[in-house]
């Protein structure tokens, strides 16, 4: 599907309904209501939010057929319902080096479930696209890897490492240390022993010779 032309004057409206406090549902379906022009209301309204033309481009590339191509007198209304909930509308969140370390790490412990729902993969790359690492990570806390599939000592460990990284962040939520501390408990019967150490002071004393003879 080629990107539609661009439209200054919805683009104004886009920009001036968000201004006014409505929500990109809102000022889509205010948008089509007014032009019949589902695509071209849906694009303005992600241009509006910042989001990038290319960008927006494929996420309506992706929902057009099933929600734009067709569109019905009266569904305005239930369509940018449907957009902001597939997460079109959401806005990319520019991450620290940290924040692209936990999302990498984050999906190092969805592959270690050995598979996830389906609703829960979209909600994950909706947290990740706009930031929301917390709620990612604590969702993922709440679950755990499959029987046979998954991987529990790659997957607590590695989210182990996520709660500890979280935590070193400005303003941590207080959520996070429970949840890091539930992580340890699942990863401590999957972590090998470490080598007990003996400090040389506390090394036995062994008796040397007097070197007198008796």
């Amino acid at each position: 599907m080629k990107a539609p032309p661009m439209n200054p004057h919805l683009d104004t409206l886009a920009r001036r309904a968000l201004a006014h406090g409505s929500t990109p549902a809102q000022a889509y379906t205010l948008l089509a209501r007014r032009t019949g022009r589902p695509l071209h209301a849906a694009r303005a309204v992600c241009l509006a939010l910042g989001i990038p033309l290319a960008e927006a481009t494929r996420r309506l590339n992706d929902c057009h057929r099933a929600l734009l191509a067709r569109p019905r007198a009266g569904s305005e209304a239930d369509t940018g319902e449907l957009l902001e909930a597939l997460g079109v509308f959401d806005v990319p969140a520019t991450l620290t080096p940290t924040e692209q370390t936990v999302v990498e790490l984050l999906l190092t412990a969805v592959d270690a479930m050995g598979g996830i729902r389906a609703g829960h993969q979209h909600g994950l790359a909706r947290w990740f696209t706009t930031g929301n690492l917390t709620t990612a990570y604590l969702s993922l806390t709440a679950a755990r890897p499959l029987p046979r599939t998954g991987d529990p000592a790659r997957y607590w460990t590695t989210l182990v490492t996520v709660g500890e990284l979280l935590t070193t962040t400005p303003d941590p939520d207080p959520r996070i240390k429970p949840a890091l501390t539930h992580c340890r408990a699942q990863a401590a019967p999957h972590t090998p022993p470490r080598a007990l150490e003996v400090d040389p002071a506390d090394a036995p004393r062994t008796s040397r010779p007097s070197g007198r003879s008796t």
